[in-house]
């Protein structure tokens, strides 16, 4: 492994799963620039998409070995770049779904007089006023930042339930908190 630019994608893949460590380094030397690159272009943000290069490297690492065609290396590696990148952008909409709809639909008065912990603590109280389903839709979307499809396996119901709960569960957070 002295030479590092002698050595293709294929020879250094399977140097590494025989118990070569040094040739994941040099595969990541040669791939991790172009990954930070591909994930720019989705999220525009260099820390960002370092972050996204690195993640993608856990997930190639972690399943190199169960890679069948190491002359694929490339356009598979690629493509975990790609899904990662767009994971972060999915979740970053989702937040800014989640904070659009606390600034239009929950609005609390500017020149309240009310603390942030008693607005708080109304809004607790209010949750607690939901059925236990509600309940659990809100706390599964909002806090813990599920995706629809998500709670609906962990729930074990239909999305369109999950979108039924989570409507109806605002609306009356809504009515209970004005």
């Amino acid at each position: 492994m002295k030479n590092k630019t002698a050595h293709t994608d294929k020879e250094l893949i399977k140097a590494y799963v025989n118990g070569e460590s040094k040739a994941l380094l040099i595969l990541v030397k040669k791939w991790h620039q172009p990954f930070c690159k591909i994930a720019f272009s989705y999220v525009k943000s260099s820390a960002i998409a370092k972050d996204i290069a690195q993640e993608s490297w856990v997930v190639v690492v972690d399943k190199l070995d169960t890679l069948e065609d190491v002359d694929k290396f490339k356009s598979w590696a690629i493509q975990i770049v790609k899904r990662k990148a767009l994971d972060y952008l999915r979740k970053k909409q989702r937040q800014t779904k989640h904070l659009t709809f606390y600034k239009e639909d929950v609005e609390f008065e500017e020149n309240s007089e009310e603390s942030i912990n008693e607005k708080k603590e109304k809004l607790r109280i209010a949750i607690k006023k939901l059925t236990l389903a509600h309940q659990q839709v809100i706390r599964l979307f909002y806090v813990e930042e599920r995706s629809l499809t998500e709670i609906s396996e962990l729930l074990n119901i239909s999305v369109g339930t999950v979108k039924s709960r989570l409507f109806h569960a605002r609306e009356k957070l809504k009515n209970t908190i004005k």
